[in-house]
């Protein structure tokens, strides 16, 4: 039986496919590249297996998705595809909804009637918006502020309803801000265009790739005006997928799917992540005040009690090894970030 990664050749389905492997699990990757290069996979395939199944196509094309779950024996499906940027979901929010909610809705149907197990959705601690309660619990208020916080709580309705009308269950991890790369410095974070992500950039400064940093509002009610955020190494993220696999709901709850929270549990300004970046690279980080994100909040970080007691799963890197992590993968990126030439995938 094959676990189904959707997005795999993204930033943390990659990372999840990696964990997959190293726990003794088969992997199918869906993805349509378009925020992901050719060369993931075969950095993949270096950390995984040479015959890592790959196919390109879009999450939205139920025909595919009915081939891909019935020819390799799928039992599994970890949903990543999606768009994730908050300022370009304001602007073109149909299209958020598009990818992000009728896609899910398309992979849902398609597990069910394939009797796929487990659905493991990933969503974010952007479902919860400006909520006054620190640390955010999983029974906090959910208020997105963006359309894309909207697609993502949505998309928790959709596979939650889903599982409570079938055979199948589910679980929805909401995680925080996703930083580091695998220690192989292999795989990481590298997005097309000018990254949203907080990290990204610094560290594109730390390289000599622009100029300066942006720090988008420093006159957030924080211990010095910058945003506060709860940074989490992508490869603890990545363990959290597989024991959600493993996790027991009919022990836990009578609903047939249940919420994590994954992060640090603790919270970072971001001048505090700049100056943690420049000592970990050893190159000022210069930087101006900019106007406050549309979109953005002043402060989010996790209490992760749920998924430490329920999935016996915590977070194991500190900031600083999350930063030289991500660090090695900047410095071990030679050449175009996204390669255009293609990759050999499995054919339906």
């Amino acid at each position: 039986m094959a676990t189904l990664v959707t997005g795999g050749a993204g930033y943390i389905g990659s990372h999840t496919v990696v964990a997959l492997h190293e726990a003794g699990r088969e992997s199918v990757i869906v993805d349509d590249f378009s925020n992901a290069s050719y060369r993931v996979i075969d950095s993949l395939r270096r950390l995984t297996r040479q015959d890592l199944k790959v196919v390109e196509g879009d999450v939205g094309d139920e025909d595919l998705l009915v081939g891909v779950l019935n020819r390799h024996e799928v039992d599994s499906v970890m949903h990543f595809a999606a768009r994730k940027s908050v300022s370009e979901s304001l602007v073109d929010p149909i299209g958020y909804y598009r990818s992000n909610v009728a896609a899910t809705i398309t992979l849902a149907q398609a597990a069910i009637a394939a009797g796929v197990q487990r659905m493991v959705f990933s969503s974010s601690a952007v479902v919860y918006g400006s909520t006054s309660e620190l640390p955010v619990t999983e029974d906090s208020p959910t208020v997105p502020e963006s359309p894309y916080g909207m697609t993502k709580l949505t998309g928790e309705r959709v596979v939650a309803d889903a599982a409570a009308a079938s055979a199948t269950t589910a679980v929805i991890l909401r995680y925080f801000n996703p930083v580091g790369a695998h220690r192989s410095g292999l795989i990481g974070e590298a997005p097309y265009g000018q990254p949203d992500n907080l990290v990204p950039r610094i560290l594109q400064v730390a390289a000599g790739e622009r100029a300066r940093l942006e720090v988008n509002g420093i006159d957030y009610d924080t211990v010095d005006g910058s945003a506060v955020r709860d940074y989490v190494h992508v490869m603890d993220l990545a363990l959290g997928h597989v024991a959600a696999l493993d996790v027991d709901l009919a022990q836990l709850t009578a609903q047939r799917s249940r919420v994590y929270n994954l992060g640090s549990g603790a919270g970072t300004t971001v001048l505090q992540a700049i100056a943690a970046a420049a000592e970990v690279t050893g190159s000022e980080i210069p930087y101006a005040i900019t106007e406050r994100r549309s979109g953005d909040i002043a402060a989010s970080w996790a209490d992760c009690s749920r998924a430490r007691n329920e999935l016996g799963w915590q977070a194991q890197h500190d900031l600083r090894q999350m930063l030289a992590d991500h660090w090695h993968f900047v410095l071990n990126s030679v050449g175009p970030a996204h390669s255009t030439a293609p990759v050999s995938c499995s054919l339906m």
